[in-house]
């Protein structure tokens, strides 16, 4: 009579250095491939790392038991003693999924089987069980591209792979080959790692390039047409040449426009993770910002009213930067409003966090376009709204996106950059704060800033409200 087949934990009794020399071949094969494709991310190639280190020892254990077995056979017997074996319980810690495929010919779906899953790729994959038929759960055709380079040609390869879901996502998988069982079945590793966010970052990137060089050709564009017709048939023509060089120098100042916003943005974004550690008083920023638009209010015949606390409005914050946020705000609310209607700056202080981030005009559409991790508060808040054309509801979502401009609105004299309201999301952003608009078509457009305030405030009465007007 045979003897029974040796368990899990009577292998691991076995002489240790086959296993640790295939679990340092591994680990060192791995370094070698991080230095030359892998360098981005450190933490993803320490999880890899550790999955190759299994891999490793995975490959021992094969090697050691040539003797006794397939190999698919201590697969499944490991894989039942997942709670007895170590190496197992590290595979399901791992972030990453993890899958050890078995295959013996290249034009045999079926034959392709996964032998050993952690517990991320029974997640990902949604796997009910620790082997079975790999078509049933994987089947793009990129990743079984990269799976047969590791398996018949002996060589690593990697794909992307977009798993479906309500989120789109994007998974680097790395297919490598590990040492065939002695039954003649070949095995490979799959890793798949969350690229997600990179891949947002590097499309962000691209879209930007590419808005900025449209937005930066228009006015260049439009200065050599006319520096043409200047240098043509324009050249003895006083009152042609008078009109022309007022467009060249509204194109020229737009391009100016255009490069200090960039300057702007990038110079926020480069210190957006850093704390500002300034106090602020929000009351006197709102009437900085309405003093200093007043000429260019009363040159469109529009009011700006501030509507601000008799206490100051404390918090911590960065001067300079809350000033561009209520000064675009403003900025915006002048552009759309008609000849002899109103822009109102209001500040509120003291305000409990669904309070600041709550309503003000009855009947708009309300949409947030920056919700912090709000506290219970107080926060202090500034209201900048108008008597424009107002905002359709679909345009909402999309008004703090670089270079958006909403249909309608991209030319005469409200032409702008675009990036105003990106700036503005970008500073509160720094701040913990919150943006909110509020709008409809003919009802004009309020947009909300909300902050924390450095310290809580004292309980008391409500403050006196101290009403002003600017023509």
């Amino acid at each position: 009579m045979p003897p029974p087949h040796p368990t899990a934990a009577s292998w691991l009794r076995r002489p240790a250095w086959p296993i640790l020399a295939a679990g340092g071949v591994g680990a060192l094969s791995l370094a070698a491939l991080a230095a030359a494709d892998w360098a981005d991310v450190r933490a993803a190639a320490m999880a890899i790392a550790v999955v190759m280190v299994a891999a490793g020892l995975l490959a021992g254990a094969v090697a050691a038991r040539r003797e006794e077995g397939p190999a698919s056979a201590l697969l499944i017997n490991a894989s039942a003693e997942r709670a007895a074996l170590p190496w197992l319980r590290l595979l399901d810690a791992l972030p990453d999924p993890v899958l050890v495929v078995s295959a013996r010919e290249p034009d045999d779906p079926i034959g392709k089987k996964f032998v050993l899953v952690n517990a991320a790729a029974r997640e990902l994959l949604r796997i009910q069980r620790d082997e079975g038929l790999l078509v049933t759960v994987l089947r793009d055709p990129q990743v079984l591209a990269a799976l047969d380079q590791a398996l018949f040609q002996d060589r690593g390869a990697e794909a992307s792979y977009q798993p479906a879901g309500a989120q789109d996502r994007v998974l680097r998988v790395a297919a490598r080959p590990l040492e065939p069982g002695p039954d003649g079945a070949r095995l490979a590793l799959l890793t798949f790692h969350d690229d997600t966010e990179l891949y947002r970052i590097e499309q962000t990137r691209v879209d930007f390039l590419a808005n900025a060089s449209h937005e930066l050709r228009t006015p260049l564009t439009s200065l050599r047409g006319f520096i043409e017709t200047l240098r043509g048939h324009a050249r003895g023509d006083p009152a042609a040449q008078d009109r022309f060089l007022g467009i060249m120098q509204a194109q020229a100042e737009r391009m100016s426009r255009l490069i200090d916003d960039l300057l702007s943005l990038s110079r926020i974004e480069l210190s957006e993770h850093v704390p500002p550690s300034e106090a602020v008083d929000l009351v006197e920023v709102a009437r900085d910002v309405a003093d200093a638009l007043a000429p260019q209010a009363k040159a469109r015949g529009v009011r700006i009213e501030v509507d601000t606390p008799e206490a100051p409005a404390q918090l911590t914050g960065d001067h300079d930067q809350l000033v561009q946020v209520v000064q675009n705000l403003t900025d915006n609310a002048l552009k759309y409003s008609p000849e002899g209607g109103s822009v109102r700056i209001a500040v509120e202080s003291g305000l409990a966090a669904e309070a600041a981030a709550g309503p003000r005009r009855k009947d708009a559409h309300r949409l947030p376009l920056l919700t912090p991790d709000l506290g219970k508060g107080p926060f202090v808040a500034v209201t900048v709204s108008d008597e424009g054309p107002g905002i359709a509801r679909e345009h909402l979502p999309r008004l703090t996106e670089r270079f958006y401009r909403v249909e309608g609105q991209k030319s005469g004299d409200r032409l702008g950059t675009g990036l105003g309201l990106a700036i503005v999301k970008h500073i509160l952003n720094r701040h913990y704060g919150g943006l909110v608009v509020e709008s409809a078509p003919g009802q004009g457009t309020a947009f909300t800033a909300y902050l924390p305030i450095s310290e809580p405030a004292e309980a008391e009465a409500p403050p006196r409200r101290i009403a002003t007007q600017l023509s």
